[in-house]
């Protein structure tokens, strides 16, 4: 498997994080990447550093959203758009280096709420552009 830095998804996620109101989340703490001959069936995956790792590294909570090439690139910019706003659901508002799970405290990660987050999404850009 082979990572390369993606500058053009850190420029949508930037937006994203700007439009969606994920304003718990730093978009200087979030690295997006894109791997090529992933065995993964997901598009993309958001990975952590754990608490420990921080304290061990003296730096804070960092994110990195990893994009599948040959998954991810094939989509729609619009289900592009719903990937990484799906990604993203997964910080905790304490952006601490924990992940949240799919179900959380009744609250879900799935097409239903990535939709309305993405309809957000678009009315926003669309509005402020």
């Amino acid at each position: 498997m082979k990572f390369a830095p993606a500058p053009d998804i850190q420029v949508r996620i930037r937006k994203i994080v700007k439009f969606c109101a994920f304003e718990y989340i730093n978009p200087d703490n979030l690295i997006c990447m894109r791997s090529q001959k992933s065995k993964a069936r997901a598009y993309a995956r958001i990975w952590s550093l754990p608490r420990i790792w921080q304290s061990a590294l003296g730096v804070g909570a960092h994110y990195i959203i990893e994009v599948i090439s040959e998954k991810f690139d094939v989509q729609s910019n619009e289900d592009q758009d719903r990937t990484l706003i799906h990604e993203l659901m997964h910080i905790p508002k304490t952006f601490s280096g924990a992940l949240v799970p799919h179900l959380c405290f009744g609250k879900r990660i799935n097409a239903k709420s990535v939709e309305t987050l993405y309809k957000k999404y678009v009315s926003r850009h669309e509005t402020l552009d």
